[in-house]
């Protein structure tokens, strides 16, 4: 496939809040590249896209926590389709446990999967957006990484972290015509939280102020704006979806 419109790159792109993301960017216009752990997984995913009329969306089963790999994705998408112009980084784990029961192990798998990820397809992407001046760069941290969350000293660590290398990044390339701003979603309908017991669910949903979860495409819109053109006078910026949950 050769190059027929500007590039965005989806880290997570198969999943709950990913998916609508893809199919947002999608309809703007953008050929879309969808990262993806599950390989077929993944594939099944791109079916159901392509039956819902998303011929603009391909796959990338890029490793994101190994460097490398990450430098080899990023140019087999530079080859295949043009140079990324938007990167959302929306990959993520959880390994919820309090802090004196983590091991070694479950810190390391939430850091690496979501913030050295982040700097690796930041570090590989940036470059090409220099060279063409233009970029826009917007990372999925959470509402956890803005207050802390019992049993998440490793998740909220990392995006806490997420967004400290956001306004950092964005310092950088203020002047350069690149963008670089975080979205932090509170409690969103994926099928992860539709699958906790209905009476927990209805207990959170009691503390947001809205007294609903929000949807993946509310996160998605909220995506598609930050990475429009025009939004070029935003940077450096944490844009809260929680539905008044946390304020601050």
């Amino acid at each position: 496939m050769t190059q027929t419109a500007s590039v965005a790159w989806v880290t997570g792109g198969t999943g709950g809040i990913g998916s609508a993301i893809c199919r947002e960017l999608a309809k703007e216009g953008y050929l879309v590249v969808a990262g993806y752990h599950n390989p077929d997984k993944a594939k099944a995913w791109l079916e159901g896209q392509r039956a819902d009329g998303y011929e603009n969306i391909v796959l990338s089963g890029t490793n994101l926590i190994d460097y490398e790999d990450c430098e080899a994705g990023v140019r087999e998408i530079r080859e295949k389709y043009g140079p990324v112009s938007v990167l959302v980084n929306c990959a993520g784990i959880t390994r919820d446990t309090t802090l004196k029961k983590m091991s070694p192990e479950q810190w390391r798998e939430v850091i690496d999967t979501n913030l050295n990820s982040v700097f690796n397809t930041c570090r590989c992407v940036i470059e090409d957006m220099l060279g063409e001046g233009y970029g826009r760069i917007v990372n999925i941290s959470s509402i956890n990484g803005r207050k802390g969350q019992f049993g998440q000293a490793n998740y909220a660590a990392a995006k806490a972290g997420m967004h400290g290398l956001t306004m950092s990044l964005a310092l950088e390339t203020a002047t350069k015509g690149i963008t670089v701003n975080t979205l932090s979603p509170g409690y969103i309908a994926t099928d992860m939280i539709m699958k906790i017991p209905e009476k927990i669910r209805e207990s959170i949903r009691e503390t947001i102020p809205v007294k609903r979860y929000g949807t993946p495409e509310e996160v998605a819109r909220a995506v598609a704006f930050l990475a429009h053109r025009d939004s070029g006078y935003i940077t450096g910026a944490n844009l809260d979806i929680n539905g008044g949950q946390f304020m601050g």
